[in-house]
């Protein structure tokens, strides 16, 4: 092995969702290892964009937030950068030619882009759980049909997919899915009868958005994770067992059918797993901090309570019923996650919301796009008409 120089491929990616938590670190990223920008986009946050689009110069930008668009274009004006906005604009960066298009948009709006990606049969490096989890089988099929490929970013699937790198046909006994617990590991549901906004964005480990640290406190996270799973790795929900790890060390295991375990270890650093999409199947150097297991010294396992977390409940109820019923978990908390952040419900009244809405929202069980679309709708208003007061 001594004398192997490794070869830096340069790579070219246009990036959705740049101003948020993961495509900042995406762009550290890009930073590092010299990764052509061809175009980024972003909600509303223009001036984050505008500085970004100076630094890398790319071909394109799109704020999906239409008011946005004559300030952003204003910006600009001095550039050769084509502004585009809207879902329209979203969908057309997601099939420009380049080597990987990163999917770090929050939300349900991620699904139409990895849809269009997926059509011209693009790499898709997905940050957007809510693809997998409320398209299913629409996005699975597509991706099939077009020969597209997907990596995942998040740290559990990343960890999941480098297990099972090299594998072959062993086929998979188990997935470990490891979670954090988040700040409530714990907790009783009386405990969290008057927990704030401010107490459950405080994640022990993570620096993450506003909304996947809620579903972080609310467990709600990994049912999503549970969820996209399933589609991802092509195994039953019962072959996936949630593993409470407070460490976050182990991001995730597979085991085979002879009982050997294989896991993933690293330190709590998103760049780590945004880099192997975007370089896969090379492994270059990353500036995260490198794993040291003696200053780690303990790691401990402990079974997540659904009784308590009752979100994970739900969405484990969902995809066993499958159809539309993780399109309606997942709206639901969407709306649910918006209205406790807006301080109109109350921490536990998330869980009740999901929960209500998966026993009351009709199912379907083959949904097309617009059934999915539409379901979607269903369930937000749902929620926010009985639990919001609109």
């Amino acid at each position: 092995m001594g004398g192997f120089v490794k070869e830096i491929v340069m790579k070219e990616i246009v990036l959705l969702g740049s101003t948020g938590s993961i495509g900042t670190q995406t762009l550290d990223v890009c930073r590092t290892h010299s990764i052509k920008v061809k175009a980024l986009s972003a909600n509303s946050s223009v001036e984050l964009l505008e500085k970004q689009a100076r630094e890398f110069k790319p071909e394109y930008v799109c704020v999906r937030d239409e008011r946005c668009f004559l300030d952003i274009k204003t910006r600009l004006s001095d550039t050769d950068i084509k502004v585009l906005c809207g879902l329209d604009g979203l969908c057309e960066l997601a099939q420009l030619p380049c080597d990987t298009v990163v999917n770090s948009v929050v939300g349900m709006v991620g699904l139409r882009p990895t849809l269009a990606a997926a059509s011209v049969g693009r790499t898709i490096a997905l940050a957007n759980k809510e693809t997998l989890v409320a398209g299913g089988s629409l996005v699975t099929e597509c991706i099939r049909k077009n020969n597209a490929r997907l990596l995942p970013i998040d740290s559990e699937h990343s960890a999941i997919f480098q297990c099972l790198m090299g594998a072959g046909d062993n086929r998979i006994e188990k997935i470990l899915l490891t979670a954090s617990g988040g700040p409530f590991f714990g907790k009783t549901r009386s405990d969290l009868e008057n927990v704030t906004r401010e107490q459950a964005l405080a994640h022990p480990n993570w620096s993450m958005g506003a909304k996947i640290t809620i579903d972080s406190a609310t467990l709600m996270n990994k049912g999503l994770e549970l969820i996209e799973a399933v589609r991802l790795f092509d195994v039953r929900p019962e072959q996936i067992e949630i593993v409470v790890h407070r460490q976050s060390i182990i991001h995730s295991a597979v085991e085979f059918e002879d009982g050997a375990v294989i896991a993933q270890l690293g330190s709590a650093d998103m760049r780590i797993p945004i880099q192997l999409a975007l370089t896969y199947p090379q492994r270059l150097p990353c500036p995260a901090k490198k794993l040291s297991l003696f200053d780690v010294a303990t790691l401990t396992f402990d079974r997540a309570d659904e009784d308590t977390f009752t979100c994970l409940a739900a969405a484990k109820k969902a995809i066993a019923m499958d159809g539309n019923a993780p399109c309606i978990v997942n709206s639901a908390n969407e709306a649910a996650v918006a209205l406790f952040l807006s301080d109109k419900i109350r921490f536990l009244d998330i869980g009740e919301a999901v929960t209500q809405a998966l026993a009351d929202i009709p199912y379907i069980a083959s949904p097309d796009l617009e059934d999915i679309l539409s379901t979607q709708r269903a369930a937000e208003e749902y929620v926010y008409t009985k639990f919001g007061g609109h």
